[in-house]
């Protein structure tokens, strides 16, 4: 048909499929075969490799590295956190031969203390028992180990002082069953495989979590800060939780009464465990290390002028609370 203006033509070619080249590497046919008539070296195989592929070589060594890193991440999951990248850490597992005393306890004071006692004051709350018979009972239960346990398996039990009365915050069953939950969550020590964990109520065991009214923690923990706390001691095998704290948590912490109970859990079952040395707050902003003695407070200033010889720096760092050794497991 004639087609003066060419229409019917250019249709046709629009109906031709397209043309890619998916092989980066293959000659281009709309080019000359023909080399150019000019002195050049031989290129070398790296280079040929660079030419074709850009960008993605240099990719892929770099990639290659970044997945090696992060196996040997993996592999070496097991050790202690630094307190870098909002991860908090917790200090060097000390020998379990240099495990004895009071562990964890409030610092030695000197008698010169504010009459208010900003720092670790008791917030308003539920009534607490001030005296028990200085005897514990087992609660009843056990439960499958949690965690690998490599290097160790603990066997604790859960125990109430004679004297305290928990159904105001769910009986003996439910404290047992905060503590048992806490350790057995994947933020918890299990998280590193050297740990596990066994709750039995009878037979030997590696130390006894055990809540404790204010008399009685202040006679295994010290109070020679007034302020309440709670411990390991570890010439008694107790983890001293003390009822003070359970039942009102502390204004330092600012968190949550739950929150704070699981700190109290993990805090004194890690000094049980060999961490034996409180830490400060390392990354100003960050996460408190558990380690870290919340119950005084969550900035370095506050610990620190409790215990000016201690290991916790005046250096206006503030951290924000936390309760996992883990928080990100």
């Amino acid at each position: 048909m004639y087609d003066p203006l060419g229409l019917y033509e250019t249709r046709d070619r629009s109906h031709q499929p397209l043309r890619a080249r998916w092989d980066p590497t293959a000659p281009d046919e709309s080019r000359s075969r023909a080399r150019p008539e000019r002195d050049t070296k031989k290129q070398s195989a790296l280079g040929r490799f660079v030419r074709t592929y850009g960008w993605r070589a240099y990719a892929l060594p770099v990639l290659f590295v970044v997945t090696v890193l992060v196996v040997v991440d993996a592999v070496r999951g097991t050790d202690a956190p630094a307190a870098t990248g909002g991860i908090p850490g917790f200090g060097k597992l000390s020998p379990r031969a240099a495990t004895a005393g009071i562990i964890g306890g409030a610092p030695p004071g000197d008698g010169h203390f504010p009459t208010d006692l900003p720092t670790g004051a008791l917030p308003e709350g539920g009534p607490f028992v001030e005296a028990g018979t200085g005897v514990w009972h087992v609660v009843p239960g056990t439960t499958a180990q949690v965690g690998t346990g490599s290097d160790i398996v603990f066997r604790y039990t859960v125990e109430i002082e004679d004297g305290i009365d928990t159904s105001a915050f769910g009986g003996d069953a439910a404290v047992a069953k905060m503590i048992d939950s806490t350790l057995a969550d994947p933020r918890s020590w299990t998280h590193d495989r050297k740990f596990a964990f066994r709750r039995v109520d009878q037979g030997d065991t590696d130390f006894r979590i055990s809540l404790a009214s204010r008399e009685s923690t202040r006679k295994a923990c010290g109070f020679d800060i007034p302020i309440d706390s709670s411990c390991y001691n570890a010439d008694m095998g107790r983890v001293v939780v003390s009822e003070v704290r359970w039942v009102r948590g502390a204004v330092a912490f600012e968190g949550d009464i739950g929150s704070y109970r699981q700190y109290q859990i993990n805090h004194e079952v890690g000094h049980a465990i060999g961490y034996h040395q409180h830490q400060p707050c390392d990354t100003d902003g960050g996460l408190a290390p558990v380690m870290m003695q919340q119950t005084f407070g969550t900035k370095n200033n506050d610990i620190a002028t409790l215990d000016p010889g201690g290991i916790v720096p005046m250096d206006g760092k503030r951290c924000r609370f936390n309760a996992w050794p883990y928080p990100r497991g």
